[in-house]
């Protein structure tokens, strides 16, 4: 296969528009993806699978290996949407061949008012009581038909700044990666950005569309217990060292640990990113 490639000199991209592309470069354009998805990506670093279907989400990693599979350049524009009391970027990242050509041009917004940066767990419970009224709230989660209540304070968006603007930069990249190398069929996208209870319903949707008719197949939520509890709180623990550390932790536990706190695993890595976002912008 690396002959054939060597011969089409990336023609599925970087001469995008200059002529036609025949059946067998678009397959090998196809193969060669699907070829480094299975012997250099990592499930759950580079891509991921959303819950309950065969769909893959593509993460910013991913869409860095195939940009240098591709050999591909890049350029970025950021727009400053924000207003009072809220951060919002929109950024155009542009994909350029070896030779600075556009090839496609992808958008991605990010805002201090979406719920994953608008809100965070109080410190402790002293904390939660001393903020204000209007920068607190009581928060009603619904999974699995079983009813939660979590306690949230406001986050200073400038404490977010510098994740936001990252953010809307990824899922930009990740949008033109896509259209550029003609890999929405084997890829999605942005699923891991969505709140948990929206990331289910596509989720739902997914399934229905896959299997017309079929019911869907529900995740199991383990009961609570003092064993699955204290595995979370040290989990969470770990997560705010970054998304290294959780990986290494997350490989150490037994296929029983995993399954006890598998459900948090999504709320893991949103912690972990987050992590990871303000350790880079301390240094």
């Amino acid at each position: 296969m690396s002959g054939q490639l060597a011969q089409m000199k990336q023609q599925a991209v970087a001469v995008y528009g200059e002529q036609s592309l025949t059946a067998a470069d678009i397959r090998a354009q196809v193969n060669l993806i699907q070829d480094v998805m299975r012997s250099v990506m990592i499930d759950g670093t580079h891509y991921g699978k959303i819950p309950g279907t065969q769909s893959q989400s593509l993460y910013k990693a991913g869409a860095e290996k195939l940009m240098a599979v591709f050999r591909l350049g890049s350029d970025v524009d950021v727009e400053d949407l924000g207003e009072s009391g809220e951060i919002h970027y929109r950024v155009k990242y542009k994909i350029l061949s070896p030779d600075g050509r556009l090839l496609g041009v992808g958008v991605g917004e990010c805002s201090s008012q979406e719920e994953k940066y608008a809100w965070r767990r109080p410190v402790c419970k002293e904390e939660f009581d001393d903020i204000p009224e209007n920068m607190r709230r009581v928060k009603y989660k619904q999974w699995q038909g079983k009813t939660e209540k979590q306690q949230q304070v406001r986050t200073n968006p400038n404490d977010v700044r510098n994740t936001i603007l990252k953010m809307a930069k990824k899922r930009a990249m990740v949008d033109a990666v896509l259209t550029v190398t003609a890999a929405s069929d084997i890829f999605t996208q942005d699923i891991e950005d969505l709140p948990e209870e929206l990331r289910e319903q596509v989720a739902e949707d997914a399934r229905a569309r896959a299997r017309p008719g079929a019911q869907a197949v529900k995740r199991t939520v383990p009961e609570d217990s003092p064993e699955r509890q204290a595995l979370i709180a040290d989990l969470y623990a770990v997560a705010d060292n970054g998304t290294e550390d959780l990986r290494k932790t997350w490989e150490a536990l037994s296929k029983d640990q995993r399954a006890l706190v598998a459900d948090q695993l999504d709320t893991l890595k949103d912690r972990a990113t987050a992590a990871d976002a303000v350790s880079q912008e301390a240094e």
